[in-house]
């Protein structure tokens, strides 16, 4: 289980004089729980990379605490990564190295004995249908290549949360449906607790369990998708959605039809 309470976080952009405070995040609150997909869901610049680079213990918060497993990220961030697969934006994977020695060479760093590893490695495989790439240099893999080898990296200590950061970008609808595949399984037959960030209405209605809306640095709402559209009285998932994160932008909308409906309707007693 991950659970993030009033999350925090601003960076200084610039110099001197032209130096601003941009508040990246200003108020999450999500519990992601075991055996279930939590999405967090947020236009571009929402604050979920940051998030989510906070519970992995590479950005400090300035407010706020992550714990996984109930222990403090900010903490004991070596115990809670001990429980954590992390698969970020940059797939970083040694290009001259093949699949296999990409996922045994993590699985030493995270204290796996050699044939420990490499039987985790096999098992991976088998898992993400990859044992055709094992034995292949990483260097010319196609992005779907390289996601499955990055997750099986990220999940070579069989952690027991996986997080992902837009895991889909770049990838083509078989490698999407592939990592969909994969992340079921891991959830249904070994209730894993998986997190990932999105910015993609499909992803979220074909995969999660539970959805967190992120608007602005902040938590705007959370629930399942027919909960979130039955909030809303919206049918659309992609118009649920653009109701939670951006009421300014339908208030407005609604005002200005409203206002051309009114000046096109002539007034009772008004000459037809």
């Amino acid at each position: 289980m991950i659970e993030v309470q009033g999350l925090a976080k601003r960076f200084v952009q610039g110099r001197g004089r032209h130096a601003r405070t941009v508040q990246a995040v200003a108020g999450v609150d999500f519990t992601a729980a075991d055996g279930r997909i939590t999405g967090l869901l947020g236009p571009n610049g929402a604050g979920k990379t940051t998030t989510l680079r906070i519970a992995a213990a590479l950005l400090p918060a300035d407010a706020g605490t992550v714990r996984v497993d109930g222990i403090a990220v900010a903490e004991r961030p070596r115990e809670a990564l001990a429980r954590m697969g992390v698969l970020s934006d940059a797939r970083g994977l040694y290009p001259r190295l093949t699949a296999r020695e990409n996922i045994v060479y993590y699985g030493r760093l995270h204290g796996l004995g050699g044939e420990q590893a490499a039987r985790r490695a096999e098992e991976l495989a088998a898992v993400l249908d990859m044992a055709p790439l094992l034995d292949r240099r990483t260097e010319g893999f196609s992005q779907g290549e390289r996601m499955k080898t990055a997750l099986a990296r990220a999940l070579v200590h069989d952690p027991a949360n996986i997080v992902l950061d837009e895991p889909t970008n770049g990838l083509d609808v078989l490698a999407t449906r592939a990592l969909r595949d994969a992340l079921r399984r891991l959830r249904d037959d070994e209730g894993k607790c998986i997190v990932f960030s999105t910015h993609i209405m499909q992803e979220v209605e074909r995969l999660c369990d539970h959805v967190v809306v992120i608007a602005h640095g902040r938590t705007v709402a959370a629930g399942s998708v027919a909960e979130l559209a039955a909030a809303t009285g919206e049918r659309d998932f992609e118009e649920t959605f653009v109701r939670l994160a951006f009421p300014e932008s339908t208030a407005a909308s609604a005002a200005a039809s409203s206002a051309a409906t009114a000046a096109v309707t002539p007034h009772a007693g008004a000459p037809r």
